[in-house]
């Protein structure tokens, strides 16, 4: 007869990760973190993802937690923790609750190397480094050097990761995840009820509702922190009370379903289409609730600073006063209620039409290829993959991953998108955050990934094609295949991309080439390549068929094809 397992600390991690819907954990192996994996591999109710490397892992874990409400990694003590560091560094930046689970050399180890000086294995030295760098990118770190209060401790740390929607590092000696432990009550973990100071509370929406009612063009713009912070109902109740119209940020899109005609489309500076620049730039009470402003909000901050209520977990400033001891969610609250309360409310307006189509994209796209329609750009690649997806009905079937890119700020033109179906690097502007996010996008939302790369921001995370395929993720990358990056040119010397051979790229932002169809084939996933518009949409038909493999689609586009959007941003 088999011993019946003892119930350990991992387990009880596991355990609690599971009450929270968290259904599969992200990771890389080694031996300090045995304890856990072996567990891991045992549990019922979580999956194991074996991937291919850290940033892998880490920006799954990232996507995963942006659509479940949890994620989790588990990571080899140094080598790998600070291998994942910057993928990890995106999620703080961009609150995202990620659990990083690892294991540091046991009190064996750390005896002997005190006694001979020995220096063990991904160590640098300091047995403390991996937590000393993790807590600054993290709202809690702990290293767990027994068992003793590791109950209390791990929930501790997951009550922080639910609270502040940001991650949090939990590592264990060697031992002490295979340590026997008490199993975990059956109520699962909340967030931490933060109430506001009421006078703080009450100065704050009586200032603000006089910044608001003495305005002629008041706007909403929502950003990313209510979508993380359960808070998309109160913005629903705001907006329908107060009748104003609303924006998002890039970060911030689909924060709410994009229908229903308040929403005039996302704002992301000059890469907005010209109807949303007007109306955000002609507001006189901007009413920024839940956003993380960015250097792309810079023009936004110069000239509107004393227009803006900025209310977000972070600050709440009203014009040129700041209140101390306010949460969003009460500020969003009593605001509403005032709302309620005033005859004049809600206003009548209504968001212009909708751009019709082939707008925004035909006159976004390249003039330089007007001539030559076959060619594709990055425009045109957008105006026939979301008609295709419209009419297919798609929209509200898939979630799409960007990384930084050109094609991250061209995608932020798309109207139609269902609630939390644009996950992107924005704030963090990382390249080779969307293909990585793919899997993490497609477990935690249940919805096909469409991934739209960069071809260099592809190349630094390809071998995530095969995590999909291991695992039979059917999502689709698109790579746009130009051969540089484009992005980066943009800002160094846009120049280069006007005609002719006396206008070269950097030597820096030429990528080298790649057979893409041959490195699906070795991932074992699908291929598909498309150089002209014609055969663009023959493989956009082709995707429609489901299978259970990912798909790589080659998308051949001008080395010098720059989109209209990125000409504007880099020429402010």
């Amino acid at each position: 007869m088999k011993a019946k397992k003892e119930f350990t600390v991992a387990d009880y991690l596991l355990t609690r990760l599971k009450q929270l819907n968290v259904t599969e954990v992200f990771q890389i192996p080694g031996d300090y973190v045995k304890h856990f994996t072996q567990a891991l591999e045992d549990f019922n109710g979580i999956e194991t993802i074996g991937t291919t490397n850290e940033l892998d892992a880490s920006y799954a874990a990232d996507a995963y937690a942006r659509t479940r409400g949890l994620g989790a990694v588990s990571l080899q003590y140094g080598v790998s923790t600070f291998s994942a560091l910057n993928a990890i560094a995106g999620a703080y930046v961009e609150r995202s609750p990620v659990v990083v689970i690892s294991a540091t050399p046991g009190s064996d180890a750390r005896q002997i190397g005190s006694m001979y000086n020995v220096l063990y294995h991904h160590s640098t030295g300091n047995l403390n480094a991996d937590q000393e760098v993790y807590e600054r990118v993290t709202v809690a770190a702990e290293t767990l050097s027994t068992s003793v209060g590791a109950p209390e401790k791990i929930d501790k740390l997951l009550i922080a990761a639910l609270t502040y929607q940001r991650p949090v590092y939990i590592a264990c000696y060697k031992e002490v995840w295979g340590e026997p432990c008490p199993k975990p009550p059956a109520k699962k973990l909340q967030a931490e009820i933060i109430k506001s100071e009421p006078a703080a509370l009450d100065n704050a929406v009586t200032q603000a509702w006089t910044q608001i009612t003495q305005a002629k063009k008041p706007i909403i713009l929502a950003g990313v922190e209510l979508l993380r912070h359960d808070l998309t109902n109160q913005l629903e109740k705001l907006i329908k009370e107060s009748g104003m119209l609303y924006t998002t940020t890039s970060l911030g899109k689909t924060v709410l379903d994009e229908k229903g005609d308040k929403f005039i489309g996302t704002y992301s500076d000059q890469a907005s289409i010209p109807e949303v620049i007007s109306l955000v730039e002609g507001s006189d009470c901007i009413l920024s609730l839940g956003t993380i402003i960015t250097d792309d909000y810079l023009w936004l901050v110069e000239n509107k600073f004393s227009d803006m209520i900025q209310a977000t977990t972070q600050e709440m400033r009203v014009g040129y006063f700041t209140y101390n001891g306010v949460t969003l969610k009460d500020f969003i609250e009593a605001l509403t209620e005032r709302f309620k309360l005033a005859a004049v409310y809600p206003l009548k307006v209504v968001a212009p039409p909708q751009p019709k189509f082939p707008e925004p994209w035909r006159s976004n796209s390249d003039p330089k290829y007007d001539a030559t329609p076959e060619v594709i750009t990055f425009n045109r690649f957008f105006e026939h993959t979301v008609s295709f997806l419209e009419k297919q009905k798609m929209l509200d079937k898939i979630v799409m991953t960007y990384g930084v890119s050109t094609s991250m700020y061209v995608a932020t033109n798309i109207y139609g998108l269902s609630k939390n179906a644009y996950i992107s690097s924005a704030a963090w502007q990382c390249i080779g955050f969307e293909t990585g996010a793919a899997s993490g996008a497609q477990l935690g939302s249940g919805k096909q990934a469409w991934t739209v790369a960069g071809d260099g921001g592809f190349m630094m995370i390809a071998q995530s094609l095969s995590t999909l395929a291991r695992y039979n993720i059917n999502s689709v990358i698109f790579v746009m295949s130009n051969g540089v990056y484009a992005i980066e040119q943009v800002y160094v010397d846009m120049d280069a991309f006007k005609p002719g051979p006396s206008h070269k790229f950097d030597a820096f932002d030429i990528l080298p080439k790649w057979d893409y169809q041959a490195l699906a084939k070795a991932f074992g996933a699908n291929s598909y390549r498309a150089e002209t518009v014609t055969e663009l949409d023959e493989v956009l038909l082709k995707l429609k068929k489901k299978t259970n493999l990912p798909s790589l689609v080659e998308i051949v586009i001008p080395e010098k094809d720059l989109a209209r959007q990125m000409k504007r941003l880099g020429e402010e």
